[in-house]
């Protein structure tokens, strides 16, 4: 777009002021590594979801059930001195291009223009995308753009593991997904500036999907990362051959590429966690040990623990923190629900570490933790906090959001 320059420089040149950060008590208690600190940039706001920081460093973060927050700090001190909310509709995913704020409800997109050196937008949305699937399940549409700058959005599936009438439930089997993954469970790439498309006017990019609430372009490489929430319930399904510790171990969520024409095995298969193989799932004959056919899918890029819920996924492209982090990647994880009889894990953001060719290593480690406040709990609800969204700053602050209990911070790295 030819005004997207202008409009960078002109919201670049409403740089933020300067001042001394006010760090939170104890880093508000969540457990970082040497070095880094945290500030509370707003609390007790409603649920948020995903979020984006503009290169002037206002933040703009989606709620779960209404609208739009936009956050300024005007005296530098970390913490948020204006909030306006705007829009309706709750929804996930929100993204900037250019001179435009995209976000995403669960049945549309829209975007927003932005105004230099306004907070919030004077206009009223466009819509992009109307009348996706929504299935009331899966249903929150989260998107990205590709390096060819075209909109990349996803479709879940409102199922576990397409198991008909007795999906989640004893003794389920999965019946022929073909017609049913024509309009669920992959991504969808469309034109971002052409409004009023439906799903039909997007093209079909890839399948397999249970449902993705991680994605982000890595502009190291142009290729584009999803990550992929494994499925629910083994030994609820199949108790002769899965106890609850099986289930509460397995299967993984998963981190992969996103590619032309990919097909990622659901509703047939899982992703062991521990093995660190494709299974085939037990809807469709699998008994726990049953490998899915060799080379049919990808294998994931990384594993992570199973239900831990993986959400919104960040590149570091900074520098304010060390050598070590730049380039890489943070994703958050939302936490369990479904790990009883053991407590829920994940509540935590974790970093990826990628290599020069802006691929991951295949290793991880956590970044911030004690989200939940404590370290077991049996519910979601036990949790103080739960995060959901990350992003980067124009300084190289990274941003969380929580989805429990409404609250933003700022990471920051002082190097004592």
């Amino acid at each position: 777009m030819k005004t997207a320059p202008l409009f960078l420089a002109a919201m670049c040149a409403a740089s933020l002021a300067h001042g001394a950060f006010t760090f939170a008590d104890h880093d508000d208690g969540l457990i970082l590594p040497p070095g880094f600190h945290a500030i509370v940039v707003a609390d007790k706001l409603k649920p948020l979801r995903n979020m984006t920081v503009a290169p002037n460093g206002d933040i703009y973060v989606k709620t779960a059930k209404e609208g739009i927050y936009a956050l300024r700090d005007t005296d530098g001190d970390g913490r948020a001195d204006v909030i306006k909310e705007f829009g309706d509709g709750g929804g996930t995913g929100i993204a900037l291009r250019g001179e435009w704020l995209y976000e995403s409800t669960d049945n549309d997109v829209f975007r927003y223009r932005l105004t230099p050196g306004d907070l919030v937008p004077h206009d009223k949305p466009e819509r992009v995308i109307k009348d996706l699937p929504n299935g009331h399940q899966h249903s929150a549409k989260v998107f990205a753009f590709g390096a060819d700058g075209q909109l990349y959005v996803e479709t879940g599936s409102p199922s576990n593991a397409f198991g008909g009438e007795k999906d989640r439930a004893l003794g389920a089997t999965g019946g022929d997904p073909t017609e049913f993954l024509k309009t669920h469970g992959g991504y969808w790439r469309y034109d971002p500036d052409k409004l009023e498309q439906t799903q039909a006017d997007g093209y079909h990019f890839s399948t397999g999907h249970r449902h993705s609430t991680t994605i982000a372009l890595n502009p190291v490489n142009g290729k584009l990362f999803i990550g992929i929430h494994g499925r629910d319930q083994l030994n609820t399904v199949a108790p002769q051959f899965y106890t609850a510790d099986d289930n509460a171990e397995n299967p993984a969520e998963v981190l992969h590429v996103l590619t032309d024409g990919a097909n990622f095995g659901w509703p047939y298969t899982y992703w062991d966690a521990l093995t660190q193989q494709r299974k085939v799932n037990p809807e469709y004959g699998g008994d726990g040990k049953k490998l899915a056919e060799p080379g049919k899918y990808p294998d994931a890029l990384i594993g992570f623990p199973a239900h831990w819920s993986p959400m919104q996924l960040a590149f570091y492209t900074g520098t304010q923190f060390p050598a070590k982090y730049r380039n890489g990647a943070f994703l958050a994880f939302h936490g369990s629900w479904n790990r009883a009889p053991k407590p829920q894990k994940g509540y935590r953001v974790v970093f990826i570490p990628f290599d020069a060719q802006g691929m991951p290593t295949g290793k991880y480690e956590t970044f911030a933790d004690n989200f939940a406040g404590t370290t077991e709990i049996k519910s979601p609800n036990d949790a103080a906090h739960r995060p959901n969204g990350v992003a980067v700053g124009p300084d190289g602050s990274l941003y969380f959001s929580d989805s429990a209990h409404g609250r933003v911070w700022r990471i920051v790295y002082t190097g004592n």
